[in-house]
């Protein structure tokens, strides 16, 4: 008999912790459908036919974040077997809220009390058997980070499960909210099963709007609610969360024993320190410091380098190419693996040491608790401009690497600052664009510093604008959801759990940021080796490129980049092969220019650069290669994290014309203070400086988008 059992519990209470311990290697990562929240499910350690479902952690089973909507969703629509409620035992109180809610759904639910070891620490009592009975349902002492206790509470729920026998809710409320609460249950359709009436007639008097699409038909209980308001002089969604807090705190005083506490806790005192209002940013930016050094500029930097320039470079790309000569390979057919699958291959794995690395410090500081303050510390200034607390870690990784970068909006529970933050995040320089500024600062501007900090001020500016105009439009405006931030107790992290959270991750971008790039490799390679010459298709030699499908392509598109300034087809190809990898833009103009290797810099090609483009031209470029869409590895990225066609082609196309925008308002207007050149193409940018400042100053449509409410929650050991 197949058994569906649902973890469900707070965040930071160790329900992945629970996850990981019950199902260990046997765990399949995705996301749920159609939205971009993680969904985790394995099979439980021996038993093949129990199958274990980690839902999102959530405080409640109203409908504030996507997360609670999806949670909510699962447990009414698929109706699970049964529920491990995981409290964390440190924070009982709170955690208990959303039992009441389980409780209500009529499954069978055993409540696994995590962290017993930290409580027995700091002298705290809480009695299981008690619990248990008061709550009316199985309760069990566990340890996640240890391991004790977890046996039991997965053969409870597996028993329950198997034994088919809901769990009733065993708590009321104030007499007349109970009237009031019966009163609707006899009005709900003949559909709702019995024993999750309770809970659709609660989510009604509450006023949720989204509880709708989980029934046939809606009465109207306007009278009900109409009624306790009248009673309690008070909305209905504060009258029922104050009944289940009173209920509560009669549980807590009659099962929890707590132990008076003089002195503050090594969190508090950490704290203290840490989230200081003149300390905070400075240790912040010390630790990614550290982080960003570490990860990307020498050991990372130096397992990339191995990677690309000796493993691929020295020995496997030049060995499979003479095992193919040898076997005397067509040249087509060598071409094609060596340079183009091979090749591609290696462009992909050369990221993933730098990624592992950043992965497994990213890891370690969200597992400890640490990047939970970083949100805490930064969300007051980010909201300013329309952005969540949690987009700056992105921003900063991605500073490194777009692809890490993407993939850390992950942290970001509400789901329009996270699509706002992936839209954003590669407007940030990251390592691969350090080669196109270095190019366009030694062939241009005589290696001057500006070029650089300019560079990254565009980027900064960029994200800052884009948040604040996109939140004045309907897809990002509207009611924000109540910003609920966790600050759990630092706790070392199992090695386990970090090794493991930094592979899921790494093997995440290896898969799907992989195959695109390996894909668009091998067609680079097929459009610049092959053309017609003489009127015969065939493979060409280097200095045979004007006659590439590549260099016809170039032309074509050249035109639309000729109001930036650069409409020759060798910088437009040039632009367009950095969408595979943005430091392709170096290499390519090696190529076009007749070299085959260049440094890193391009200094080889800055004579033939510089007679091709005007230095305000250059500049555009510039501009319009960092803002515009990424390489196709962080387009893969965002590919997966959007989980939806319309949102990626939404985001990479607000991307490519913000660059387009950008460039030619610098370029046009550049051109008339400089040359003193004015044209049709000189009214356009001025017109689009004025929608921009228009867009930019606008006011709100609604102005509780500036009145975000933000709550604190601080875990307590």
């Amino acid at each position: 008999m197949a058994v569906r059992i649902a973890l469900a519990g707070n965040p930071n209470s160790g329900k992945t912790t629970l996850f990981n311990a019950l199902t260990g290697s046997n765990q399949f990562v995705g996301n749920w459908p159609g939205v971009t929240v993680e969904k985790k499910e394995g099979k439980l350690k021996g038993q093949k036919d129990v199958t274990i479902m980690d839902l999102p952690g959530i405080y409640s089973l109203s409908p504030y974040t996507l997360e609670e909507v999806v949670a909510r969703n699962y447990l009414l629509a698929e109706k699970p077997d049964a529920i491990i409620n995981i409290i964390d035992g440190t924070n009982i109180e709170r955690n208990l809220y959303l039992t009441t809610q389980i409780m209500e759904l009529g499954i069978p639910v055993v409540m696994a009390v995590n962290m017993m070891d930290l409580v027995e620490k700091s002298g705290d009592k809480i009695h299981i058997e008690k619990l248990a009975e008061k709550l009316g349902c199985e309760a069990v002492e566990i340890s996640a980070l240890k391991g004790t206790g977890i046996k039991k509470a997965a053969e409870l729920a597996v028993e329950a499960a198997k034994n088919k026998k809901s769990t009733a809710p065993v708590h009321e409320f104030a007499a007349e909210v109970e009237a009031v609460i019966h009163e609707a249950e006899e009005m709900l359709p003949e559909d709702i099963p019995e024993e999750q009436k309770r809970f659709f007639a609660i989510k009604l008097l509450e006023k949720d709007d989204k509880i709708s699409g989980q029934m046939s038909s809606v009465p109207d209980v306007s009278a009900c609610i109409q009624t306790l308001e009248d009673a309690f002089d008070d909305d209905t969604e504060s009258i029922i969360t104050n009944e289940r807090y009173v209920y509560i705190s009669k549980i807590i005083g009659d099962c929890v024993k707590k132990e008076k506490k003089q002195k503050l806790s090594a969190s508090d005192k950490i704290d203290r320190i840490v989230t200081n209002r003149f300390l905070a940013l400075p240790i912040f930016a010390l630790v990614m410091f550290i982080v960003y050094y570490v990860s990307v500029t020498t050991i990372g930097d130096l397992l990339t380098g191995w990677t690309n320039d000796t493993l691929f470079g020295t020995w496997i790309v030049p060995g499979v190419t003479k095992a193919l000569e040898a076997i005397h390979c067509a040249d087509w057919l060598t071409g094609l693996i060596a340079d183009g699958i091979v090749a591609g291959v290696g462009a992909v794995l050369g990221f993933v040491p730098q990624m592992l690395v950043l992965f497994l410090f990213l890891a370690f500081l969200e597992s400890c608790g640490y990047m939970a303050r970083v949100a805490f510390i930064m969300d007051r200034i980010f909201r300013k401009f329309g952005l969540s607390g949690k987009s700056f870690i992105p921003m900063l990784i991605g500073s490194g690497c777009g692809v890490p970068g993407i993939m850390a909006s992950r942290t970001i529970e509400n789901d329009r600052d996270r699509k706002m933050t992936i839209m954003t995040t590669t407007f940030i320089p990251c390592g691969a664009k350090l080669p196109i500024i270095a190019l366009i600062a030694g062939a241009f501007f005589h290696n001057a510093g500006w070029v650089s900090w300019s560079a990254y001020f565009i980027g900064i500016a960029a994200i800052i604008c884009s948040g604040i105009i996109l939140k004045k439009t309907k897809m990002f405006a509207g009611e924000p959801a109540p910003f609920v931030m966790e600050l759990p107790a630092y706790h070392w992290p199992t090695i386990g759990n970090v090794l493991r959270s930094m592979w899921e991750r790494g093997w995440s971008f290896i898969k799907k940021a992989g195959t695109i790039i390996l894909l668009s490799a091998i067609v680079l390679w097929f459009l610049q080796g092959f053309g017609w010459v003489d009127g015969r298709f065939m493979m060409l030699e280097a200095e045979q490129l004007d006659s590439s499908i590549l260099a016809k392509i170039g032309n074509v598109i050249a035109p639309v980049f000729a109001p930036l300034g650069f409409g020759d087809w060798k910088m437009a190809v040039a632009a367009v092969t950095g969408l595979i990898a943005k430091e392709n833009v170096v290499t390519t103009f090696g190529i076009l220019f007749g070299f085959g290797e260049v440094a890193e810099d391009g200094m080889e090609i800055w004579p033939q650069l510089a007679a091709t483009i005007a230095p305000i031209a250059a500049y555009a470029y510039l501009v319009f290669n960092l803002l515009c869409a990424p390489c196709f590895a962080a387009m893969g990225a965002i590919k997966r994290e959007m989980n939806n066609t319309k949102w990626f082609w939404f985001a990479i196309g607000y991307e490519c014309i913000l660059a387009y925008v950008v460039a030619l308002c610098i370029y046009q207007i550049g051109s008339l203070i400089i040359y003193g050149t004015f044209g049709v193409g000189t009214v356009v940018a001025f017109l689009l400086v004025l929608v921009f400042l228009y867009l930019l100053l606008r006011p709100y449509k609604e102005s509780s988008t500036l009145n975000v409410k933000m709550k604190t929650v601080r875990a307590r050991s």
